[in-house]
């Protein structure tokens, strides 16, 4: 049934409701909303997320792995950017740490959130999750590094006064990010790629992904249009939603940073969809290849591209972490690499990971 339902053409839902989602953002934006009109607005976000994972396969499925999480990954990541970069031209002040928390957030849930339930389900249907350790191990040393260099660094410089960058060091951090991000992809799509490609194992099925007749180009191009439409209206009607977040956050008291890793966690909703569906079908390199992919993408083009606005942006770029978060950062790091070491995982590596991202939660709303 799921080779019948791939090889079938785009099914109503996958079309009309990625444009619902867009028709809502276009007339709830800069709108004060209504408690009843923000519901409708995160149930056509819901929606759109769902679309995003159906087109993100289908394209997928036509191109092949690893360009199929990539598309997703960079698709995402670009509109987020966007995003980051109109909030923080609208913000004034207030904005100065919105890029480094908006930033953090994404690499904890991606290495710690994506990651960790991904190798949970794998575990779950097979014992043992398999990968491999070459592809996925360069990744989580891509993301350490970018991390270090543009999250960490800032804390320690002493050019300027608090966690900010003077001008020629953020321009060394946004081309160092830039030719890093620009390298991996090359190693993933060109040089290495099969240390990206999923494992076999025993209860795969039996070539149902490569043996299915992939989709046509025409059908291949409609769903990465819907899939453009889909994550612009996912990360649109995030906006859209956010000032109720920003209300209930304050009248519970909790610090502001929450919105951003609220906003963060919706934004990445169709990757954490993809790749625990990647992991259902024994295909955990996939599922790695989104949440790692997902995280370098996110550093490394968001810091060149918060370098570039902070020509015409006024007021302070707050980049450098707290001692919490880099200590979390530290801990990440060190774990993913005992994670993906041996190329095989169990049910006690997904929990740890997931354990890391209920800590970096919990003290985000209690810190």
């Amino acid at each position: 049934m799921s080779t019948a339902t791939r090889r079938s053409p785009l099914t109503d839902w996958t079309v009309l409701v990625p444009v619902a989602a867009l028709a809502a953002l276009v007339l709830s934006w800069g709108r004060d909303l209504p408690g009843a009109l923000v519901g409708l607005v995160a149930l056509c976000l819901a929606g759109a997320v769902l679309a995003a994972v159906h087109h993100a396969e289908v394209v997928a499925h036509r191109v092949g792995e690893p360009f199929g999480s990539l598309v997703l990954a960079v698709a995402v990541t670009v509109i987020e950017v966007a995003l980051i970069v109109t909030l923080m031209a609208d913000g004034g002040g207030k904005t100065a740490s919105l890029a480094r928390d908006t930033v953090f957030a994404a690499v904890m849930i991606t290495c710690n959130g994506i990651v960790g339930l991904s190798l949970l389900v794998g575990a779950l249907r097979n014992r043992v999750a398999v990968f491999n350790a070459e592809g996925s191990g360069a990744a989580l040393a891509t993301v350490a590094t970018l991390a270090t260099l543009s999250l960490v660094l800032p804390t320690f410089t002493t050019s300027k006064p608090g966690p900010e960058f003077s001008s020629a060091q953020l321009t060394f951090a946004a081309v160092a990010s830039l030719a890093l991000y620009g390298l991996f992809i090359a190693v993933q799509t060109v040089r290495h790629r099969d240390y990206f490609l999923p494992v076999a194992t025993e209860n795969t099925p039996d070539g149902e992904e490569e043996h299915a007749q992939p989709p046509t180009a025409r059908a291949a191009l409609t769903s990465l249009g819907l899939l453009l439409v889909a994550l612009v209206a996912v990360v649109g009607n995030a906006k859209a939603v956010s000032p109720t977040i920003e209300k209930g956050v304050a009248d519970a008291g909790l610090p502001h940073a929450v919105v951003g890793v609220i906003i963060a966690l919706l934004v990445l909703l169709p990757e954490t969809l993809a790749a625990v569906r990647a992991a259902r079908r024994d295909r955990v390199q996939t599922s790695l290849n989104l949440g790692y992919g997902s995280a370098i993408a996110s550093i490394g083009l968001t810091i060149p591209a918060i370098a570039l606005a902070s020509i015409w942006l006024s007021g302070p770029l707050l980049l450098g972490l707290g001692p919490t978060h880099m200590v979390l950062l530290t801990l990440t790091v060190v774990v993913g690499a005992l994670t993906l070491v041996p190329g095989r995982a169990t049910l006690l590596q997904g929990g740890v990971h997931l354990v890391l991202l209920a800590a970096y939660l919990f003290l985000a709303v209690s810190p």
